[in-house]
């Protein structure tokens, strides 16, 4: 799946921030442009991924697939 992402340069330090308009909160960095997309796909795996779910007794889980 492809995210857009918008990176900017950081005018104090030179490093370049990147965040995912998509993902609020989804943001990272890196001292170049290559290691701040590497470190945003990162950053966006780690937020797709789910968080565990303790179920209630006798509630079932299911996945279904939008679009």
């Amino acid at each position: 799946m492809k995210w857009r992402v918008v990176l900017e340069s950081d005018s104090e330090t030179g490093d370049r921030a990147v965040w995912c308009p998509e993902l609020p909160g989804c943001v990272s960095a890196g001292e170049t442009e290559e290691e701040a997309l590497e470190n945003i796909k990162e950053a966006i795996a780690l937020y797709l991924e789910p968080n565990p779910i303790e179920l209630k007794s006798g509630a079932v889980l299911r996945e279904v697939s939008v679009g």
